[in-house]
């Protein structure tokens, strides 16, 4: 599973920090959601960041590399 946050961020001329602002969660962790370092994602989170991205879970998560 690949976290693809970084293509929507770069479609929207937005940001990492600007992200981890809004949805109120830590830098470093973002970083290492971005960065595909983590093992899981609670939902609340991927529902704050599909709230402001304007996506869904289908666009921020992909199966395969």
């Amino acid at each position: 599973m690949k976290v693809c946050i970084d293509e929507i961020l770069k479609t929207q001329n937005k940001t990492r920090y600007w992200l981890s602002k809004e949805i109120n969660f830590t830098y470093p962790n973002l970083m290492k959601l971005c960065n595909n370092e983590t093992i899981s994602i609670r939902f609340d989170v991927l529902e704050k960041i599909c709230n402001v991205l304007n996506c869904s879970p289908n666009d921020i998560l992909k199966i395969g590399d």
